[in-house]
């Protein structure tokens, strides 16, 4: 599988069938994750982490407290695609896969800005 960034008329296939997805909280200022798998049905939210609480970012009652992060498992369908905004006040979507990470504008080879970004599963070439 290959997961799309679509972004300002500019669309990059990256090959990889998950990745985590990283931002700090543009109030709080901390760490949020989430852990996602390109399936053919969709993006599917496998595990989100948030490093500490307030502000819009409460973990939900079943999250545990691991290594200093809140963890859960959230229990959704798969998505077509995922739509990002950014605000500008607290940096950058970073994007994680094989241990490294990169900014949506690093990876688009433009800055993103406030420019809204799409992931989804890349379309399969018919056989």
């Amino acid at each position: 599988m290959s997961l799309c960034l679509i972004s300002a008329g500019v669309t990059k296939a990256l090959a990889l069938a998950a990745f985590t997805l990283a931002w700090t909280h543009s109030i709080e200022k901390t760490g949020w994750q989430e852990d996602w798998r390109v399936t053919p049905n969709g993006l599917e939210l496998v595990e989100a982490r948030v490093k500490g609480s307030g502000a819009g970012m409460e973990p939900p009652p079943e999250a545990r407290l691991i290594d200093g992060w809140f963890q859960w498992r959230p229990q959704r369908a798969p998505m077509p695609q995922l739509v990002l905004g950014n605000s500008g006040l607290a940096g950058e979507w970073r994007l994680c896969a094989d241990g490294h990470c990169r900014t949506l504008s690093d990876i688009l080879g433009h800055p993103v800005g406030v420019h809204v970004t799409t992931l989804r599963a890349c379309e399969q070439p018919s056989r």
